[in-house]
């Protein structure tokens, strides 16, 4: 029953895991198409998963109430969390949104090691070696150089790191028994907070269509956050984290059918790469479900 039981909650975060992706890829073509507006009052605006988390707290007359001894665990989930998000912004700003959306997805990498970390949780061989072997792919869509043209690909590397330490403690979280939505509402709430002082400071007028533009924006982002914080409380990382890949195939095409971006050669390996790395993982968690 037990072990019925795993499988089941596996399941169901490997879909979790790929609604969210789905909803951070349309995020991200909603923040490019939103046009010249600041970083930070783009990141505000994504907030509009506070709404939905209380809305919902509210409708099912769930007090916010934190567990003993949670809050350490939601106040480094909200600051990586949101250094991710800054990150990954910029980043989809300054490159094809593919790209920047993969960039971002280093995140797995980083919550696989941040959850050995935090909660012990252990991998074996092979599930480090896609690990890496994904690692490599990442860096070919990122094409390093030491010029000014990489700082847009470290703030996608950074947001993948701050996102990936996010996601442990959500892991760690969910372990405790936090309720999902309080994680949402807290993190909202607490970038919120933090962005509404230069927001007032360097507000820029935005049009009607800016505007919609970033309603959207928040609202996918309101899924994705939702979906994939129901995804890590439901599996360990390492079992559902390397289907978050996805959001990449979303991604390149909302980029080339909305924004006419092409991946180029480099990008398309690392794609392979990492896409390739995500099948055989999956392969290999259906024959080895231990």
């Amino acid at each position: 029953m037990e072990q019925n039981q795993k499988s089941s909650d596996t399941r169901l975060g490997i879909l979790f895991i790929i609604a969210s992706a789905f909803c951070f890829a349309l995020m991200n073509l909603f923040i490019r198409l939103s046009g010249d507006i600041p970083t930070l009052q783009k990141c505000f605006f994504r907030n509009f998963a506070l709404v939905i988390a209380a809305s919902s707290l509210i409708r099912t007359k769930t007090p916010f109430r934190i567990g003993k001894g949670n809050l350490k665990y939601l106040l480094a989930r909200s600051i990586a969390g949101g250094i991710g998000m800054l990150g990954n912004f910029y980043a989809v700003d300054h490159l094809p949104i593919s790209d920047a959306s993969m960039l971002n997805k280093l995140s797995p990498f980083f919550t696989v090691v941040f959850s050995y970390f935090l909660l012990k949780e252990q991998a074996n061989l092979f599930e480090w070696l896609s690990v890496i072997v994904a690692f490599i792919g990442a860096l070919f869509v990122a094409k390093p150089t030491f010029g000014m043209e990489m700082i847009p690909a470290a703030a996608g590397m950074m947001g993948g790191l701050g996102a990936g330490l996010a996601y442990a403690n959500v892991r760690a979280l969910g372990k405790r028994g936090e309720n999902s939505m309080v994680i949402v509402a807290f993190f909202s709430g607490f970038t919120t907070l933090v962005l509404s002082v230069p927001l007032l400071l360097h507000y820029q007028h935005m049009t009607p269509q800016q505007w919609l533009f970033m309603i959207l924006t928040g609202a996918a982002a309101a899924g994705g956050q939702i979906f994939i914080t129901k995804a890590y409380a439901k599996a360990p990382a390492r079992e559902i984290s390397v289907y978050d890949f996805s959001i990449v195939i979303f991604a390149a095409l909302f980029g080339f059918l909305f924004l006419g971006q092409l991946p180029d050669g480099w990008s398309i390996i690392g794609y392979i790469i990492i896409i390739g790395t995500a099948v055989i993982k999956w392969r290999y968690s259906a024959k080895h479900p231990s």
